[in-house]
C-alpha cells in the first residue's frame, strides 16, 4: 500500500486514516473523487473498505486478479473485495476463529454485487473435491433464485434487495467450503401489492411472464402481458432496459435444479407466484347492504386449483371475516375495502411466507450433514440495506434505520474493542476515545415498556379505535421530552414549517429521518383473518401447507407483531455477529442516474454522513494513523539507514530503533510495540516514502550497475567457457579433415604417379585416373583460355588422347565465333567487309603496300568536294583522281576514273575521255612493289580503244578491287614483279620497269621504258595490327 503514497497528489490515498486533515468531510470527499476518476473504487478506512459504485464493467476481477490476492498481507496489495474476503479467510484458518463481512449502504451502491464477488473469490479460490464444487454450485447459484424472488426494480437500483440477507458459509478443517446458511430479513411484503411510480414488483413475476413457455403459461392461467395484473400495473413501469426478463428466467430455472428443487417442487412454486397475480385481478361489487361480493368468478376458479382449495371457502374466506365470541363463532361480512385489504393481506403473507419457504429450502441444499463445530468454521456474509431517508419515510424505513442504528453501535464498540486490544498487545497505553455512542437512540426504539416498539405494540393490542394518530399522540406523551425525538406538537415554529402533523422526527447518528405513522398500526400488526388462514391450511399445495401450520388455528396467543419479530431476530443478529471477528465493506454510489463516471458530490456527502464514515475514520484515528509489523517497516525502509542497509542482523525492534533515529522521528511521532512501530501522523509516514522515493533511484543506479558488471562477468564467462570448448570442438574437426585430406592426396599421387607410368599404355586400372586427369585438365585450361575473338589464334596443346576432338572442339568454337560475329554486323559494315575479303583474294602477300591498304575503308569516291560535279558522277559506283600516262612520251595527265555500272570512264573536268567496256577489259596488270601503277590491258579488236591504259593511283589497292569487282575481273589481275608489257598501239608494245628505292619516282627511261621507282616498305606491322581484316576471305567463307 505505502508504494502507492508517492502517486497520492493524483490518485488520493489508498487508507483514509492517511489524510493528513482527516476531521475535514472536503477532504475526504476529494480523496473519493480523485480515485473514482481513475476508476479506483475501493479505498480503506484502516481495515474498513468503501467501495464505488462504478456503474460499468471494470477488468479487477479476473481470475488473475484472484490470484494476486490469494494468500497476500492485507496492506501489500491495493484495496480490494478480494483482499477482505482473503484476509477474513486466512484469519479463520489461523487464528481458527468465526469471521463475518458485514456490507452495508443504500439501494444501488453495490451491496449485492460486492457479496456476489466474496462468493466468487471463495468458489475459485478454496480447496476443491466434487462434494465441495457442488456446494459451491449451489452457494453460487443461490444468489439469482433470491434476486428473482426479493429484488425488485425501484427508482434508485433496477436490482434492489428488498429484504436484508446474512449467509453463513461453512469451512471444514482444510478450509474448503462444505455448506451454508441464509437467514433474511424484513422482506418488503408491502411491494406485492404496491409500488410507487416507476417501480416494479419482484422480479420473478416478470421472467415468469415473460420466459414461461407457452404450456406452462396455459397451465397457471397467466398471459405474456404483464398490464393485464393489477399487482404489476401500479408502477407503470413493465419494462426495464437493463434487465432481460427472459433471460433471468433461464438462469433462475437452472438455479433451482442445481440447488436441488424437485420439479414438482418447481411446479407447486411456481403455482403460488401466478396465484398471487390472480389474487391481485379478484375484483370486488358491493351489495345494498354494503356487503362486498366478488365479481371475478374466473379468478377463483383458477386460484382454487392453483392453490389447491375450495373455491367456495376461498370465496368465502375473501368476503367474511370470522370472529369468536364467547365461545362461538360468527362469520361477519366485509365491505369492499375491508375485503380488498383482506385480498392483499392473504397476497403478501402467502408471498412473504414462500419466501421463507425458499430460504429454508436453500439452507437444506447447504446444509453439511456431519457438521461439527470442531473441526469446521464459519465466514458470515451480512448484506443488509444501508440507512434510508426519503421524501417520504414510513415503517420499513423505520425498521431499517434501526437495524442500522444497532450496526453503527456494533461497529463502533467493535472497532475500539479490537483497537484497544491492539494496543494492548502491543504494550501501548490505550487513550480513551470520545465518540458518540448512539445506545440513547437504540434505547429510545427498544426499551422495553418505553421504547417506541412497545409503544406500537401496546397501541396494536389495547381495545377501543386504536389508529396511527393515537400512536403518534402516546408517543409524544411518553418519549416527548427525549433529546432525539421531535414531533410537529413538539417543534419550534421554524421546525414546523418542514414537518407534518402526522410525523414524527428521530435524530439519529447519521442524521434527522422524519417518519410518517400512517399504516405504522397495519403493518406492524401484520395480522390474516383467521378463516383466510383455515383456507390456506387446507391447501393441497405442499409448500403452503409448510408455510400455514394448523397449529396456528389452536395457538391461542396472539402472534407477535412484525417490529417485535424484527427487533427480535435483530438481538440473534448482533449475538451472532459478536461472536465473530467482523470485516466491513461500506458501499457508496455516485449517483441516481446510473451513470460510469459521474460524482455526485451532495448525494456523497449524503452517504458519507449516513455511513457513519468520518465517526469511523475519527475513531481509527484517535491514536496512531499507522502501524506496521517491524519485519514489513524495516524490510521496506531500511534502505534509507546506512547501519540497516543491505541486512541488519540483530533483532528487529533494534534495527527499527536505529532506522526511526536516523530518520529523525520525534518522540511523539512514534512508539514501539512488542511486535509493531505505531506512527502517529501520516505526514510522518508521506516524508519517509517520499525518502524511498529519491533513495530508490540511487539504488536502482547502484543495482543496476552490480546487475550489469555480473551479468557482463558471468556472460565473458559463459562465452569463454563455450569459446574453449567450441576450439577444441574445431580443432578436432580440423584436425581429421585434414588427415583425411592428407590420406586421400597421398592416395591421389600414388594413383598419378602410377597413371604417369603406364600413360602410353590402353586405358586400364593403373592409368585411367591419370588419363581422366589430363583430360579434364585440358578442358577445364581450355575453357578459362578460350579464344575472345575470331582472329585470335591461340588454342591449348591438347594431350595425345585429345588431339581429334581438341580439333573439332577449336572448329566448333570458330564457328560459333564466326556465326555470333556475322550475325551482329550490319549490312553497309559487310559490304565493307565483302570488298576487302576480295582485296585480300587479291593481293595478300603479293603487292607490297597491301597492308598499308587493310586499316584504311573503302569508299565510294575520292574525289575532293570541287570535283563532285565531275560528268555522270552520281550514275557511278566508284570515282578516284588518277594519273593517266601518254603512250607517247609517258606524259602524266590528271584525271578522273569512274566505274560505271557497265564500263570504266575516264574524265577530264567533266568531259569524257575514254570509256572501257567492261566486256573489253582483257586483264589488269600490276607490279608486286608499293607503287600506284597499273595498266588496264583492252582487246586490240575494239577500235575504239588506241591501247592499254597506264594508270597511277595513290588508293591503288582500293581502285582495282572496286574495278575488280565491277567488271568482275578477279581473277585477271596479274602482279608482276620488274616489268609490265603492254600495248601502246596496234602491233606496238611498251615496258613498265619497276624498282626500289628511297623515293618515288616515274620518268621515261633512256631505254624508252617507262621507269617507276617504288618506295621499299618501312614496316609491315599494319598487317598485324588488324589481324581481323586479313582473315575475312575464310571467315566469310565459314559464313
Amino acid at each position: 500500500m505505502e508504494s502507492a503514497l508517492t502517486a497520492r497528489d493524483r490518485v488520493g490515498v489508498q487508507d483514509f486514516v492517511l489524510l493528513e486533515n482527516y476531521t475535514s468531510e472536503v477532504a475526504f470527499i476529494e480523496n473519493l473523487r480523485k480515485r473514482f476518476k481513475e476508476n479506483l473504487i475501493y479505498t480503506y478506512i484502516g481495515s474498513v473498505l468503501v467501495s464505488m459504485n462504478p456503474y460499468k464493467d471494470l477488468e479487477i476481477y479476473t481470475k488473475q486478479h484472484m490470484e494476486r490476492y490469494r494468500g497476500v498481507n492485507f496492506y501489500e496489495v491495493s484495496p480490494h473485495i478480494y483482499a477482505v474476503a482473503d484476509n477474513a479467510y486466512r484469519s479463520m484458518r489461523t487464528e481458527r476463529r468465526d469471521q463475518c463481512i458485514l456490507i452495508s449502504g443504500e439501494s444501488g451502491a453495490g451491496k449485492t454485487e460486492a457479496s456476489k464477488k466474496v462468493l466468487q473469490y471463495y468458489a475459485i479460490t478454496c480447496p476443491a473435491s466434487e462434494h465441495v464444487q457442488t456446494v459451491k454450485d449451489r452457494l453460487l447459484q443461490s444468489n439469482p433464485v433470491l434476486e428473482a424472488f426479493g429484488n425488485a426494480k425501484t427508482l434508485r437500483n433496477d436490482n434492489s434487495s428488498r429484504f436484508g440477507k446474512y449467509m453463513d458459509i461453512q469451512f471444514d478443517f482444510k478450509g474448503a467450503p462444505v455448506g451454508g446458511h441464509i437467514i433474511n430479513y424484513l422482506l418488503e411484503k408491502s411491494r406485492v401489492v404496491h409500488q410507487s411510480h416507476g417501480e416494479r414488483n419482484f422480479h420473478i413475476f416478470y421472467q415468469l411472464i415473460e420466459g414461461g413457455e407457452e404450456d406452462l403459461l396455459r397451465r397457471l392461467g397467466l398471459e405474456k402481458n404483464p398490464q393485464q395484473y393489477q399487482y404489476l400495473v401500479k408502477g407503470n413501469c413493465p419494462k426495464v432496459s437493463s434487465i432481460n426478463d427472459r433471460n433471468d428466467w433461464k438462469i433462475v430455472r437452472k438455479a433451482l435444479s442445481i440447488i436441488g428443487f424437485t420439479d414438482d417442487e418447481v411446479e407447486e412454486l411456481l403455482n403460488i407466484i401466478a396465484s398471487v397475480l390472480h389474487l391481485g385481478n379478484v375484483q370486488y361489487g358491493g351489495e345494498d347492504s354494503g356487503s362486498a361480493y366478488i365479481t371475478t368468478e374466473t379468478q377463483i376458479k383458477y386460484l382454487a386449483r392453483l392453490l389447491g382449495v375450495d373455491g367456495t371457502v376461498l370465496k368465502e374466506a375473501l368476503t367474511h371475516k370470522k370472529i369468536i365470541a364467547k365461545g362461538e363463532e360468527l362469520m361477519s361480512p366485509l365491505n369492499q375495502e375491508q375485503a380488498a385489504s383482506a385480498r392483499d393481506a392473504l397476497s403478501k403473507a402467502i408471498y412473504g411466507r414462500t419466501f421463507t419457504w425458499l430460504v429454508n429450502k436453500i439452507n437444506d441444499s447447504l446444509a453439511f450433514k456431519v457438521w461439527t463445530h470442531s473441526n469446521a468454521s464459519v465466514i458470515g456474509l451480512l448484506d443488509i440495506y444501508g440507512f434510508e431517508v426519503f421524501q417520504n419515510n414510513s415503517f420499513e424505513q423505520f425498521c431499517i434505520n434501526y437495524c442500522n442504528e444497532k450496526l453503527q453501535q456494533l461497529f463502533i464498540e467493535l472497532t475500539l474493542k479490537s483497537e484497544q486490544e491492539e494496543y494492548e498487545a502491543e504494550g501501548i497505553t490505550w487513550e480513551p476515545v470520545q465518540y458518540f455512542n448512539n445506545k440513547i437512540i437504540c434505547d429510545l426504539v427498544e426499551e422495553k415498556f418505553k421504547g417506541i416498539i412497545s409503544i406500537l405494540d401496546e397501541e396494536c393490542l389495547r381495545p377501543g379505535d386504536a389508529s396511527d394518530i393515537t400512536f403518534l399522540e402516546k408517543l409524544e406523551d411518553t418519549v416527548g421530552g427525549h433529546a432525539h425525538f421531535l414531533t410537529h406538537k413538539l417543534a419550534d415554529g421554524k421546525t414546523r414549517k418542514v414537518m407534518g402533523r402526522e410525523e414524527f422526527r428521530l435524530i439519529h447518528y447519521a442524521g434527522e429521518v422524519n417518519y410518517n405513522v400512517n399504516g405504522f398500526l397495519d403493518k406492524n400488526n401484520d395480522l390474516l383473518f383467521r378463516n383466510l388462514k383455515e383456507a390456506m391450511c387446507m391447501s393441497e399445495n405442499k409448500i403452503l401447507t409448510q408455510c400455514f401450520d394448523r397449529e396456528e388455528l389452536t395457538d391461542k396467543k396472539r402472534p407477535e407483531t412484525a417490529a417485535t419479530q424484527f427487533k427480535n431476530s435483530l438481538a440473534k443478529l448482533m449475538e451472532i455477529l459478536m461472536s465473530k471477528e467482523p470485516s466491513y465493506v461500506r458501499c457508496i454510489k455516485p449517483n441516481d442516474a446510473k451513470q460510469a463516471g459521474r460524482f455526485d458530490e451532495v448525494l456523497i456527502r449524503h452517504q458519507v454522513k449516513y455511513l457513519g464514515l468520518m465517526e469511523n475514520l475519527r475513531v481509527r484515528r484517535a491514536g496512531f494513523a499507522y502501524r506496521r509489523r517491524y519485519e514489513t517497516f524495516l524490510q521496506r525502509y531500511k534502505s534509507l539507514c546506512p547501519d540497516t542497509w543491505p541486512n541488519w542482523d540483530g533483532r528487529l525492534v533494534d534495527g527499527v530503533s536505529t532506522l526511526v533515529k536516523h530518520l529523525g522521528y520525534k518522540p511523539e511521532e512514534y512508539k514501539l510495540g512488542r511486535t509493531k512501530i505505531f506512527i502517529r501522523f501520516p505526514k510522518t509516514l508521506f516524508a519517509t516514502e517520499d525518502a524511498l522515493e529519491v533513495r530508490k533511484h540511487s539504488l536502482a543506479t547502484q543495482l543496476q550497475s552490480s546487475w550489469k558488471g555480473y551479468s557482463q562477468k558471468t556472460k565473458y564467462r559463459k562465452m569463454r567457457q563455450s569459446a574453449i570448448k567450441i576450439q577444441a570442438w574445431w580443432r578436432g574437426i580440423l584436425a581429421c579433415r585434414k588427415a583425411k585430406r592428407r590420406r586421400e592426396a597421398a592416395n591421389t599421387i600414388r594413383r598419378f604417379i602410377k597413371g604417369f607410368i603406364y600413360r602410353h599404355q590402353p586405358r586400364c586400372p593403373e592409368n585411367e585416373y591419370f588419363l581422366d586427369y589430363v583430360r579434364y585438365s585440358f578442358l577445364m585450361k581450355l575453357h578459362r583460355s578460350l579464344p575472345k575473338t575470331v582472329l585470335d589464334k591461340s588454342w591449348p596443346t591438347p594431350p595425345p588422347a585429345l588431339v581429334e576432338a581438341s580439333e573439332q572442339l577449336r572448329k566448333l568454337c570458330m564457328q560459333n565465333m564466326v556465326w555470333k560475329y556475322c550475325k551482329n554486323i550490319n549490312p553497309e559494315w559487310k559490304h565493307q567487309l565483302e570488298q576487302k575479303m576480295v582485296a585480300s583474294e587479291i593481293f595478300k602477300d603479293k603487292k607490297d603496300n597491301y597492308p598499308q591498304s587493310v586499316p584504311k575503308l573503302f569508299v565510294d569516291t575520292r574525289l575532293s568536294e570541287f570535283s563532285a560535279s565531275v560528268w555522270r558522277l552520281q550514275e557511278s559506283s566508284y570515282a578516284v583522281p588518277v594519273t593517266k600516262y601518254d603512250r607517247n612520251g609517258y606524259k602524266a595527265r590528271n584525271r578522273q576514273l569512274l566505274l560505271m555500272a557497265n564500263s570504266a570512264i575516264i574524265v577530264e573536268e567533266g568531259k569524257l575521255k575514254q570509256c572501257i567496256d567492261y566486256s573489253s577489259l582483257k586483264g589488269i596488270s600490276v607490279s608486286s612493289l608499293s607503287d600506284g601503277m597499273f595498266v588496264l590491258h583492252v582487246t586490240c579488236e575494239d577500235n575504239k580503244q588506241k591501247g592499254d591504259v597506264v594508270l597511277q593511283c595513290e588508293h591503288v589497292i582500293e581502285t582495282l578491287t572496286k574495278v575488280a569487282i565491277c567488271a568482275d575481273k578477279m581473277n585477271s589481275i596479274n602482279i608482276n614483279q620488274g616489268s609490265i608489257k603492254f600495248n601502246v598501239a596496234q602491233g606496238k608494245e611498251g615496258i613498265i620497269d619497276f624498282t626500289s628505292g628511297s623515293e618515288l619516282l616515274i620518268a621515261k627511261a633512256k631505254n624508252g621504258h617507262l621507269s617507276v621507282v617504288s618506295i621499299a616498305p618501312r614496316n609491315n606491322n599494319l598487317y598485324v595490327h588488324f589481324p581481323a581484316l586479313l582473315s575475312l576471305s575464310s571467315l566469310f567463307g565459314k559464313c
